[in-house]
Parts: structure tokens; C-alpha cells; sequence
């Protein structure tokens, strides 16, 4: 019974401030006439019924936001009959819609960002934190009022998490979600690959929704490798800053597999790079990448293992040095 009384109260509210919508639009309103309104709107959910129909009928015409700056302010500048009868109109549409409209308002909005070959990007969220996006990256975020929800479709970034107990950070990244309060981190996620490294604070990552697995807490220089589908992951002590030495243009490699370097130079440079065999893909490299020239990033990899570059109509060809052509 309390339910059908505060929905009725709702609609009445929301009756009568479509009702000073329309009348204080009008020209021939006396200042006497708009004493009561001065009243009414004193009441806090009468003036967010008020706010919420003016919300509620700009959103039904292009020249409302002017109009209804007008009407915001009762001695303002008066719009004219024929913008009048339109609010009268949408003012009375919006008796039914403004009841919901306080939870339209409330709904939150998911942003989008992404990466393309060789670009990298920085985005400062709205609550302070700030993500690094590496080349050919895409994630979506959806700040709530209660948590601030990402999700990684595929790249790398670093994430520098705002302190806020109450909106835990979490992001979904396959079948594991990481989740923090206020920390940095970077999240990688490649062909199925999830590695997640932090730098600083602690971060959790547990499995998903159905997936097999437990919940492990990463603390600075931790870092922890997961190949999707399975439910082990490997966990190693690493330096963070080299992990995410790729935000300064340089790339860190400890014994890593040549093929894991051409993927990521094929994900820094327009010109595609493949190997010509799988064993020479195999070839750790240790060193350091710095990703100025594309021709000269190749020359320096020469110096790390023995290869030589080709040019080919698909790009250039790795193969190793002296190698017959092909």
C-alpha cells in the first residue's frame, strides 16, 4: 500500500510540475500568479519533478535547451506562442515519462576507447583514474555509482586506479576479472593470453563467472600469465617497469621468443614482419627495442640474433642470416 501511495504522490508531483512548466511559459503570467511556484519549488522533490520535466521536454526538441533556460528562470525572457504550445505538449507527455526519468538519469554510460597500429593513447577517467592504451587495444569502461567496471576485448593497458574503497576497479578481461581499489597495474590480453603485472597496491584476479580456477592476490612485482580455458595460471617475479616500458616507446624482452617480438613490433608498424620458420621463431631474445624507425628497429634486432631482413609484396621476411632466398 506505501508503494501505490508514494507512486501516486510521484505522479502528482510530476502532474504539477508539467502543469508550472507550461504556465510560467506564458506571457500573460502576473507576478502574483507565480508566487505559489516560489512555494511549491521550495520542496525538494518538487523541484527535481520540475528539473526532471524540463530534462524530460528537451529531449523532444532541437530549440528546447534555449527555451528552457527561459523557463528555468521565471523572469527570464518569455518564449514565444507557438514554442509554448509545443512545451504544453511535452510537458504532458512528460506527466508519465518523468516518473522514470530520475532512474534514466542514474543509468550509466559506457565509453569506448581504442588503439590502432602504433597508436598509443591516454584517457583520464571521470573519477580520476588513468589508462595507457598500447597499439591495437580496445576496452569499454562504465563508471557506476557503486564500482567502475572495464572490459578488455583485446591489447594491453596500464591502468593507474583511483583510491575509492567504495567503488571497487574490476576488469574483465576472458575469463578472469581483476579486480583493485586504487593501484597500477598493466593488463595484457593477446590471442587468448591474459598476463596481468603490478607496479604498485595489490590487485586480485579470480576466475569469471563459470570458469575453473581460484582467486590469487598479486602484491608489486608480481605478475601472473593465463592462457584462457584452463583454470592454472604460472606466477612470476618480474620488474614492473619493464613491462610497461612500451608506454615510453622502448620495449623489454628477457629471454622471449623472436615471435613474440615480431608480434608486438607487427602491432607498433604498418609494414607486416613475419618469420620465415617456425624454429627461428622459437630463438629467445634478451635486450632492449626502442621503437623509433622501423627499418632501424629491425637493424637492432640483427644485433640480438642472428637474422636478416627480406622485402616481399607482403611486407618483410625474418629469416636467418645467410639463409638461401625463398
Amino acid at each position: 500500500m506505501n508503494d501505490l501511495r508514494r507512486q501516486a504522490d510521484e505522479e502528482a508531483r510530476c502532474a504539477a510540475a508539467a502543469d508550472w512548466l507550461v504556465r510560467l511559459g506564458a506571457d500573460d503570467l502576473d507576478e502574483a500568479e507565480a508566487l505559489p511556484f516560489d512555494a511549491w519549488v521550495q520542496a525538494p522533490d518538487n523541484a527535481r519533478a520540475y528539473d526532471a520535466a524540463l530534462a524530460v521536454w528537451s529531449a523532444y526538441d532541437a530549440e528546447a535547451p534555449a527555451v528552457a533556460q527561459g523557463l528555468a528562470n521565471r523572469r527570464g525572457p518569455r518564449p514565444d506562442r507557438r514554442r509554448l504550445w509545443f512545451a504544453a505538449g511535452i510537458a504532458a507527455a512528460a506527466v508519465g515519462a518523468v516518473v522514470l526519468l530520475p532512474q534514466l538519469q542514474t543509468q550509466p554510460r559506457t565509453d569506448v576507447y581504442a588503439t590502432g597500429v602504433g597508436q598509443h593513447r591516454t584517457v583520464t577517467l571521470a573519477d580520476g583514474s588513468t589508462l595507457e592504451l598500447n597499439a591495437a587495444t580496445r576496452l569499454s569502461v562504465t563508471l557506476r555509482r557503486d564500482r567502475r567496471d572495464v572490459t578488455l576485448d583485446q591489447g594491453e593497458a596500464i591502468f593507474d586506479v583511483a583510491h575509492d574503497p567504495r567503488r571497487p576497479f574490476q576488469i574483465a578481461a576472458g575469463d578472469r576479472a581483476v579486480r583493485v581499489v586504487g593501484t597500477q597495474f598493466d593488463v595484457r590480453r593477446r590471442d587468448g593470453e591474459l598476463s596481468v603485472t603490478v607496479a604498485r597496491g595489490a590487485v586480485e584476479v579470480r576466475p569469471a563467472a563459470g570458469a575453473a580456477g581460484r582467486a590469487y592476490r598479486l602484491r608489486p612485482g608480481q605478475r601472473l600469465d593465463h592462457r584462457e580455458g584452463q583454470a592454472e595460471v604460472r606466477l612470476a617475479a618480474v620488474e614492473a617497469s619493464e613491462v610497461m616500458s612500451w608506454r615510453t616507446g622502448r620495449l623489454v624482452y628477457r629471454d622471449q621468443p623472436l615471435r613474440a617480438v615480431v608480434d608486438d613490433l607487427n602491432r607498433e608498424f604498418p609494414t607486416p614482419i613475419r618469420i620465415a620458420d617456425a624454429d627461428l621463431g622459437e630463438t629467445p631474445i634478451s635486450g632492449v627495442i626502442v621503437l623509433d624507425d622501423q627499418e632501424a628497429v629491425i637493424r637492432r634486432l640483427a644485433l640480438l640474433v642472428p637474422i636478416e631482413a627480406v622485402r616481399s609484396d607482403a611486407g618483410l621476411v625474418l629469416r636467418r642470416d645467410g639463409a638461401p632466398g625463398r
